[in-house]
């Protein structure tokens, strides 16, 4: 690999490090014309797997075939009960507040009680609780009761369904949302904010649990992980401001009309990419077939136009087009979990899987097996 050289000026600094390498990410990288990868294969392709056969790419680095992938998930099976002893301390957390503060302190909690101290088996072990996990801290949070027993056998993502006692919630709409939702948001370059954190907080050799609980906690902002409420929130203003029956120039006036009034347009625009957000149009693709009758799938569709085409007559915008939150929370509202509070939860049980293997890989695999030294960037001291 060529040696890429930056010179460092008083422009650089204080914009969030934004575009400067610091090391390797083995899981996947995000194309400014293609989109995600996850080890290199298009996050279209993989989106129709199985979520246990995009799991075991991750976490290998190669596709497993059916032999392959069935004898890994049998050993994951086998780690994915939580002890009563955690499940009993989940249920005693303050509901009071927002969930994703109970995702981070049950992580710190299943660590405390069942954490190895060894990233790699804490690595599998996390990736075998989480649905369980998360399903007691949603369940908890929401008042929906008990949590049913983890029943690996049914499939991964159709497990977590059985667990989270959704009100009314019909698993034949549920299952398919929360698979294709699960996938598409394993993994997204080594640099994104919560994946940063998690890494930084594991190179001062914080346990995996720690480490992921920081990084959810990253995750919870709502220019991170939140900003598929805003979106869906969005949405719904627009389907009350045009109504059923919009067509699509009635809502690029009122798209110039939020514009005109200094009010912000949701759901447009990527750090990286220049084009629309591959994993949105996997989502928009499958809310069409699905549900094209739905309003708020039909303002969906008519946002990604006409929000692209007003967004790209400003030049100052370099990527007017719509990113995976655009149309996310709108897939999961019109499937029947319409819990835009715990949208960013499931984000996050999906984020743990990428985040935990590249922790890995710095822990015990960079640099010949030395792993990454401890983070601690340079900091120029500035008199105010």
């Amino acid at each position: 690999m060529a040696e890429m050289l930056f010179q460092i000026t008083a422009e650089n600094l204080e914009t969030g490090m934004r575009g400067y390498p610091v090391g390797y990410c083995t899981t996947s990288t995000v194309d400014p014309q293609k989109g995600l990868f996850y080890v290199g294969k298009l996050i279209d392709e993989v989106a129709q797997w199985a979520p246990e056969e995009v799991i075991y790419l991750i976490y290998f680095g190669k596709q497993g075939n059916r032999q392959e992938v069935k004898a890994f998930f049998a050993d994951i099976q086998k780690r994915c009960h939580l002890s009563k002893e955690t499940v009993q301390a989940i249920y005693r957390l303050p509901r009071k507040g927002p969930p994703m503060k109970l995702f981070a302190a049950a992580l710190l909690i299943l660590g405390m009680l069942e954490g190895s101290g060894d990233y790699r088996e804490d690595c599998l072990n996390i990736i075998a609780k989480a649905p369980a996990l998360v399903a007691a801290v949603i369940n908890h949070h929401a008042g929906w009761g008990e949590t049913p027993a983890s029943q690996p056998e049914r499939g991964y993502m159709e497990s977590f369904t059985h667990m989270l006692q959704v009100p009314q919630g019909d698993p034949t709409a549920l299952i398919p949302v929360f698979r294709l939702f699960n996938i598409l948001h394993y993994d997204h370059g080594g640099g994104n904010l919560s994946t940063f954190v998690g890494k930084a907080v594991a190179s001062g050799l914080e346990d995996m649990y720690g480490s992921l609980s920081s990084a959810i906690l990253a995750l919870a902002g709502p220019k991170h992980g939140g900003a598929n409420q805003d979106c869906l929130n969005f949405v719904r203003e627009e389907l009350k401001e045009v109504g059923e029956k919009a067509t699509a120039k009635d809502v690029e006036r009122s798209i110039r009309k939020r514009i005109a009034n200094e009010q912000l347009v949701f759901g447009f625009g990527h750090a990286v990419l220049r084009v629309e957000d591959a994993r949105a149009t996997v989502v928009y693709d499958f809310v069409q077939k699905t549900y094209p009758n739905h309003p708020l799938v039909k303002i969906g569709l008519l946002l990604r136009t006409e929000g692209s085409k007003v967004l790209a007559e400003n030049p100052k915008i370099q990527d007017p087009h719509p990113n995976i939150d655009a149309i996310s929370g709108t897939m999961l509202a019109v499937a029947g979990f319409d819990y835009p509070e715990y949208f960013t939860v499931l984000f996050g049980l999906s984020r743990i899987v990428g985040i935990a293997r590249q922790i890995v890989y710095e822990r015990l695999e960079a640099r010949g097996g030395k792993g990454t030294p401890i983070i601690r960037p340079k900091y120029i001291y500035k008199h105010n």
